[in-house]
């Protein structure tokens, strides 16, 4: 797995948003953050875009800029503005070829989940599961998960610790990490971007699903065989759920533990992973540590 070149003082970050619309306000305290850390900023013309639809323009628009933004040598990593949904729609009309002899950070999670999982199983370079632009506002530029973006844009390796939940199980594991939104991980079945997950720890996180839905998803994973064999499972935030008129009796965490309780590897709920602001910056690719104890859970990246 290639690891890209960390950011120092004076590099550039490109902010472009390949999926869903942004108002360019809203990621103007990302941009002066982004600054405020010693980094020039490129603002692609997708983010504010006059796009009269769901997309941050159209698909022609949308590729043709994050392309523009994968080959110039004078980007040194990309922001994404948002996720949503719409990478999935571009994802073959890119030509990697200069991204790979000259990768950067890819920074983003989400629908940018498609893009992450793409690297991970055509080009083997690592990527940035983390906040986007939005996360900056309301006092989030000041968070520690903004700080575990800076952290890990510049080389710093993480040391992450949380609380110890009902349902883990118990364990220790080094390996590499893959993973990021479960519909997305669902949704690359049987394309050339699946993940393959075997001798891997993968992390899930999920917002505003159906429980039977999310029930769905995890049978699609198993059966395509995506949860034996792997090293651990890390499971983030299922947040938003909604439920049926008539409930599906079960909450989200207690689907996933029934539906992983037959394989022997650690298992974490709850780690700060997820479409809220407890979202810890993870390098898709990387190798870490999992320790899942009796007292808490800790993940340090090797």
């Amino acid at each position: 797995m290639k690891i890209p070149p960390y950011l120092k003082k004076g590099d550039t970050i490109g902010i472009t948003c390949p999926a869903g619309y942004m108002a360019k306000e809203k990621a103007q305290t990302c941009i002066n953050t982004l600054q405020d850390w010693g980094f020039e900023v490129m603002v692609g013309k997708t983010l504010g875009s006059r796009s009269k639809n769901y997309f941050s323009g159209t698909d022609d628009d949308r590729r043709d800029e994050l392309q523009a933004m994968l080959d110039d040598e004078r980007i040194n990593a990309i922001l994404f503005g948002r996720g949503g949904y719409g990478m999935g729609r571009i994802i073959d009309h890119l030509d990697f070829s200069k991204f790979k002899k000259n990768p950067k950070w890819l920074i983003g999670f989400s629908d940018i989940t498609v893009l992450h999982c793409h690297l991970n199983r055509r080009l083997k370079i690592a990527a940035l599961h983390a906040p986007m632009a939005a996360a900056f506002n309301d006092g989030g530029n000041k968070n520690e998960f903004i700080g575990s973006l800076h952290k890990a844009i510049t080389g710093k390796k993480a040391r992450y610790q949380c609380a110890a939940n009902p349902y883990n199980k118990q364990g220790s594991i080094n390996a590499e990490l893959v993973g990021g939104n479960l519909s997305l991980i669902a949704h690359l079945c049987g394309t050339p971007s699946a993940l393959i997950t075997k001798n891997k720890i993968l992390f899930i996180e999920d917002v505003g699903e159906y429980i039977y839905n999310t029930d769905r998803l995890l049978y699609q994973l198993k059966r395509n065989g995506q949860f034996e064999g792997l090293a651990g499972l890390i499971v983030g935030g299922f947040t938003d759920m909604k439920d049926t008129e008539r409930p599906f009796g079960k909450k989200v965490y207690e689907v996933i533990s029934d539906i992983v309780k037959e394989y022997h590897y650690p298992v974490c709920f709850g780690f700060p992973v997820s479409h809220e602001k407890e979202n810890y910056a993870l390098k898709v690719g990387a190798q870490y540590a999992l320790k899942v104890g009796k007292k808490n859970v800790q993940l340090s990246e090797l």
